[in-house]
């Protein structure tokens, strides 16, 4: 992958176009999340399941974007830096920084771990 694909596929992501996203991962990713029990966050495996978060999070939080994008690339890795920028259901403001290391394969993410700081939510300004 190459930054002018990177850039789409944020741009993919910040309109919710799940077909186009998913164009980019291979059949076997695996997901890292944010959160979770596990040190690594919440892992999720496969096309479908990936697809299936990434929906759920566009389904939650409808204005959820990640802007101001930057990539980095070293060998079969690519690093993405951006602002995550989301209203959650009860309402509260989420901005906050996060950073996901893409491992590739064939052209293909095969591997997503994602890192976001830890910031409280608040209300927006009216």
């Amino acid at each position: 992958m190459n930054r002018e694909q990177m850039t789409a596929m944020f741009d993919a992501f910040n309109r919710h176009a799940i077909d186009e996203v998913m164009e980019y991962f291979a059949d076997d990713v695996v997901f890292d999340t944010v959160s979770g029990d596990e040190a690594h966050g919440t892992r999720i495996v496969g096309k479908a399941a990936v697809r299936d978060a990434f929906v759920n999070t566009w389904t939650t939080m409808p204005d959820v974007q990640w802007a101001k994008g930057e990539f980095f690339f070293a060998d079969q890795r690519v690093v993405s830096e951006c602002t995550f920028m989301a209203t959650q259901p009860d309402g509260l403001r989420v901005e906050a920084d996060s950073v996901d290391l893409f491992t590739l394969e064939k052209g293909k993410i095969t591997r997503k771990q994602a890192f976001r700081k830890q910031r409280p939510a608040f209300t927006p300004a009216a």
